[in-house]
């Protein structure tokens, strides 16, 4: 064989070697970057299930401060008159 075709063949092979390693790295690194994308999004989920929550919280204590205010309106409203 010609020496011509010899480096040709040893280039293509080269070429192969380095193009299939490229496409194993980047199909890796886009398996990863989903999967920290896949993490954010359940933990984005779990705090938006948790909002519900939460704002039933915030209810029962608009109310309870609510039921307190009026409590304690009354009770100056009795003392302001003497009672």
């Amino acid at each position: 064989m010609e020496s011509t075709v010899i480096v040709a063949i040893i280039s293509f092979l080269g070429t192969l070697v380095g193009t299939a390693g490229g496409i194993i790295t980047s199909a890796k690194l886009t398996q990863y970057r989903l999967e920290q994308l896949e993490k954010k999004v359940e933990a984005q989920s779990k705090a938006s299930a948790d909002i519900p929550v939460l704002e039933e919280r915030i209810t029962n204590i608009n109310r309870r401060v609510h039921n307190l205010e009026k409590r304690q309106t009354a009770n100056f409203s009795y003392f302001e008159t003497g009672q």
